[in-house]
């Protein structure tokens, strides 16, 4: 059975981080593992509170899952500090991880930093160069390459810039933008996934299962354009479902509750 090792926080409220990982791992039929960096109280309405974990205890973590279970992709999610980011870049070279993605939790929809500066640095200059694919929003690209992206060509040359910086993939997602098409930027070859943008507030959590499902497809031995078309049908199946949970107004994502799912049946890219 093939594993996957997300590192990312926890979600108590159970629609994002960790939680949404290893619901849509299972999903897949794939095996998963986790290091946790944070600890959230958070629910519908919102985050409450963020408990990091101490740096030693997430190497810890990584170093438990990597000596026994061979993960054969790793999806990196919030790292939020420093520290932390240190210790992943450490461990992720330290084992020669192969098929990372990694999801840049970096910057909010209004642009403003979720993380240090110091700890965005390290991202951009020593972790994304070890990453097969990033999945950045449309913000998150807008920061990573100083470009204001207003349009498809704009955000090929945003991902491309960024592709060329850090030495990977990119997947510029487009749930930011007025429809839901996705760019894959492989040096200079752009491949877009066109998608009507489907009327559902409950999104919290898709850039987590987006970028799960994309590392567990990577496991199964998918390329990478293969493994981006099988995130997209899952997250369309997901989106379409318009599960609402909570007493709260705040959105909830709902992936869960495909499972178990063949994506690769469907045709959803285009070149």
């Amino acid at each position: 059975m093939k594993t996957v090792l997300t590192i990312a926080g926890s979600d108590s409220g159970g629609g994002a981080g960790i939680q949404a990982d290893l619901k849509t791992i299972m999903a897949f039929g794939v095996y998963g593992t986790c290091a946790v960096t944070a600890l959230t109280a958070q629910n519908t309405l919102g985050i409450q509170g963020i408990h990091p974990v101490p740096s030693d205890f997430l190497a810890a973590q990584i170093d438990s899952v990597f000596s026994d279970l061979s993960p054969d992709a790793v999806k990196i999610g919030m790292v939020p500090s420093p520290e932390s980011m240190r210790i992943v870049i450490d461990r992720i070279r330290f084992y020669k991880a192969s098929s990372v993605v990694i999801d840049p939790v970096m910057i909010s929809s209004s642009g403003t930093p979720l993380i240090s500066l110091e700890a965005i640095r390290l991202a951009k200059e020593e972790l994304f160069p070890l990453a097969s694919v990033i999945t950045p929003n449309l913000p998150e690209m807008e920061f990573l390459s100083g470009i204001r992206i207003d349009s498809d060509s704009a955000r090929e040359k945003a991902a491309r810039l960024i592709s060329k910086d850090c030495g990977c993939a990119v997947l510029a997602k487009g749930g930011h933008s007025t429809g839901a098409d996705d760019l894959l930027c492989l040096g200079d070859t752009m491949l877009w996934y066109r998608q009507e943008r489907i009327d559902n507030p409950n999104t919290h959590g898709t850039g987590c299962t987006c970028s799960s499902a994309l590392a567990c497809g990577l496991a199964l031995g998918k390329s990478l354009p293969e493994a981006v078309q099988g995130a997209k049908a899952y997250m369309t199946g997901a989106i379409q479902s318009g599960l609402n949970l909570g007493s709260g107004s705040g959105p909830l994502n709902h992936s869960w509750c495909l499972a178990p799912f063949s994506p690769w049946t469907s045709k959803t890219g285009e070149q």
